[in-house]
């Protein structure tokens, strides 16, 4: 052996060459030799509503790699951090690999059968004593669609419980509420081509850039396709990622979006901007809709709500009205709040008033948080019944319990309690029972202290999930589930695309899908499996009697099959046979709304000021939200070192000036306090991106858990919380007691100002805006 190959093996360059060595792949080129696929496996990203295609790389039955799918026309080929190491999360130590019954106050392993039996037995007994109310179901938005379908069923019917929602209320329900006030059915507008043939681009409190970053790709693309740049308006409080890329930057003062978005209708009629013939022909409620917006938001008022300038909002408003087509999107800025859906219907309503519906990159389009937030929207059995029927109409209940071939009486003809009211009402002593599928409440419910209070009355908590998250680890049942590459079926986007996911490898030892758990639990119910399950056997038995449901109704799969759904990267629904392959855009000019003349309603809604702001005590304002690099509670991308080593603690978004009162500095740690709790040892990162008095944390993370101080206030529509605005105060170790509140001086009012006639606001027109 010569001297120069004795260094290499001393100083073990080989192996490191080894270690590195990249190999040809037949997909995707060059690949790390160590982990080189026997198999590439097309599939669907398990994470966010977006819905990237991937494929899952598998060596020795085990999943290796994450590849972005080159051909899939919502990713082309990308992925973010998230998804690129999404096949680690799949053999995290706190997988739950088999079923466990608490024995002697521990998780124990056991069997299938006596964890279904002891938990059918109980869920019965408490049945028999205090009614079929009294087991209770929260899901998620993270399964697949023939999951949260069998799941419904043997729920509502099986078990025979209405007393069923998902955690999708936590993010999603007011965009399903003011899509159904408006137009008359659930279902967003539009599509991610929008973004890329917009002349206008509306982001209002969406920080797509951390939260949904593929969707830039799209953005993008816009000036390649148009031939000239969009215009991209970010509406925001918080000066985030994405506002950073804004042409217009909107700094409106927090949980003000709907008093912004009807001055914005206020200037475009009050200058004639609105386009009257769309209005004519596809709205209902245009006169009073006028009359209410005028009387009540004049610009003057709505810039005192907003703290923009008055020229700021004409600005806005000819920017948008005089765009031949204006894309508006949103995400949890808008809907996670105490007036959430109305904010929707606003949105709605400015889009309407301009005629930005139902063409190429014109809509009002809501951006889900979850892989299938969709997918239990359409067939979850949740708000509606599958295929979005009406628990209040016979005809709905009829004709879906002829389709399943169930007696009518067993199809509930009212929604239960919604996620925040099974809280209630297990505080009140009305459930006993509890089955959580898939979600970790004890890091993600915003009333942790009513939350936890419920969870110790409980007579037995059942957790359905792969991996021991913090709900996991106080039940007294684990049902141990699959995950994301272990299972097969469909997630449907935020573009009502459904995608199709292959199982690539097995379940991870004696755990089961989420499919085949409900099956075999539903065999410990007399004459249930039957009833319900006797021809469905797989994920592509469930598709089809989904198809069935469907056909005919807005969210139509008839003309879908999982081969079509692979061969064309995914189908939007309404898919049938009059559009086999899909439809691009909701409520086009051939296509009416589901209201009863088939145009769509302009609402007039009202902003309602926040109920707890700044005050001596508490004279912060708190925002919560999301990092690109963790998802949810952290379950998966918790257990992911790349992952968790770039975010893998909460922090304190701080304005320099806060920051001085407190005389801290980035790196320091304070604590953060409201009337409902406290939380500790958060790290400060001083930045521009928050305005003096308003302070921004992630909400991922459960050991500095940010929901032991979120307000318990709830949309009264959609039940969905107000994660987004509450009043805090700050603590460091120099200013133990926190920041001394500063009053406001005002010297003048203007609450109540309706100055103008409606003729007057017609005829009086500002007149030509090149003096603003």
């Amino acid at each position: 052996m010569n001297l120069i190959q004795k260094a290499k093996d001393f100083l073990g360059f080989d192996i490191k060459a080894d270690k590195y060595a990249l190999v040809d792949d037949p997909v995707f080129g060059k690949v790390a030799k160590d982990k080189a696929p026997d198999k590439w496996v097309r599939s669907t990203c398990g994470y966010c509503g977006v819905g990237c295609g991937m494929y899952i790389g598998v060596k020795n039955g085990k999943a290796v790699y994450s590849k972005g799918d080159p051909l899939h026309s919502v990713n082309f080929g990308t992925l973010c951090p998230k998804g690129l190491s999404e096949h680690k999360m799949i053999y995290a130590d706190s997988r739950v690999q088999a079923p466990l019954i608490r024995k002697n106050g521990e998780l124990t392993p056991t069997t299938w059968e006596e964890t279904f039996k002891q938990t059918s037995d109980e869920f019965k007994r408490i049945q028999e004593e205090h009614g079929k109310g009294a087991v209770a179901v929260i899901s998620t938005g993270q399964l697949l669609t023939e999951d949260f379908y069998a799941l419904g069923k043997f729920v509502q019917l099986g078990l025979e419980t209405n007393n069923y929602d998902g955690n999708t209320t936590l993010c999603m329900s007011s965009a399903v509420m003011g899509y159904k006030q408006t137009f008359g059915s659930d279902g967003p507008t539009g599509c991610y081509e929008d973004f890329e043939k917009a002349d206008v681009i509306l982001l209002i409190g969406a920080n797509i850039a951390d939260n949904h970053p593929i969707l830039k790709l799209h953005i993008a693309k816009n000036e390649s396709i148009t031939g000239k740049k969009p215009t991209i308006i970010v509406v925001d409080p918080r000066k985030s990622k994405t506002a950073q890329m804004a042409d217009i930057f909107v700094p409106l003062a927090p949980r003000s979006d709907l008093a912004l978005v009807n001055g914005l209708c206020y200037i475009i009629m009050e200058q004639g901007w609105e386009d009257e013939k769309f209005i004519n022909a596809r709205t209902n409620g245009y006169k009073e809709f006028k009359k209410h917006i005028l009387t009540n938001y004049p610009p003057q008022e709505v810039a005192q709500i907003t703290g923009l300038d008055i020229k700021a909002l004409y600005n806005l408003a000819k920017v948008y009205a005089m765009a031949d087509s204006v894309m508006s999107a949103w995400t949890m800025g808008v809907n996670q709040s105490s007036i959430g859906t109305d904010t929707v219907s606003a949105i709605c309503n400015l889009s309407l008033i301009t005629g930005n519906l139902g063409r190429e990159g014109a809509s009002p389009m809501s951006i889900t948080g979850q892989c299938n937030a969709m997918g239990t929207r359409e067939f979850g059995f949740t708000s509606s019944i599958p295929g979005y029927r009406n628990y209040a109409s016979d005809t709905d209940r009829q004709a879906f319990a002829d389709i399943v071939n169930v007696p009518v009486d067993l199809v509930p003809n009212k929604r239960g309690y919604a996620y925040p009211q099974i809280i209630d009402a297990i505080n009140r002593g009305e459930i006993k029972a509890l089955w959580v599928v898939a979600t970790n409440p004890l890091v993600s419910y915003p009333d942790q202290n009513a939350l936890r209070a419920a969870l110790k009355k409980l007579d037995i908590l059942v957790v359905q999930d792969a991996f021991m998250s913090d709900t996991a680890q106080i039940a007294d049942v684990i049902f141990a589930a699959a995950t994301w590459s272990e299972k097969e079926g469909c997630y449907t986007n935020s573009e009502r695309r459904c995608n199709y996911a292959k199982k690539a490898v097995e379940p991870l030892g004696d755990s089961k899908t989420d499919l085949d758990i409900v099956l075999e639990f539903s065999e410990y119910f007399e004459n249930k499996h039957d009833l319900l399950f006797k021809n469905l056997k797989t994920p592509r038995d469930i598709f089809n009697e989904i198809k069935r449901v469907s056909e005919g109704q807005l969210c139509d799969y008839s003309a879908m099959s999982y081969e079509k759904i692979e061969e064309l990267g995914g189908i939007q629904w309404p898919c049938n046979d009059t559009a086999p392959k899909g439809t691009k855009r909701l409520y086009s000019n051939e296509m009416n709304c589901n209201t009863s003349n088939g145009k769509a309603n302009l609402l007039p809604v009202d902003w309602k000021p926040l109920s707890e702001a700044a005050c001596k005590d508490l004279p912060l304002i708190l925002n919560t939200g999301r990092t690109v690099e963790q998802f949810h509670t952290r379950t998966k991308t918790g257990t992911i070192g790349i992952l968790d080593a770039l975010a893998p603690e909460a922090w304190v978004d701080l304005s320099p000036k806060d920051a001085d009162k407190l005389q801290v500095k980035s790196g320091d740690r304070i604590a953060l306090s409201g009337t409902r709790g406290r939380v500790e040892d958060v790290i400060v990162k001083v930045s521009e991106t928050v305005r003096e008095g308003n302070v921004f944390v992630p909400f991922h993370f459960n050991e500095q858990l940010i929901n032991n101080i979120t307000i318990a206030e709830f949309d009264p529509k959609s039940f969905e919380p107000n994660y987004k605005q509450c009043a805090v105060q700050l603590h460091s170790e120099a200013m133990p007691d926190g920041i001394a509140y500063e009053k406001v001086e005002i010297s003048g009012y203007l609450e109540g100002v309706k100055v103008y006639e409606e003729e007057i606001l017609i005829e009086d027109k500002v007149g030509d805006l090149h003096k603003l």
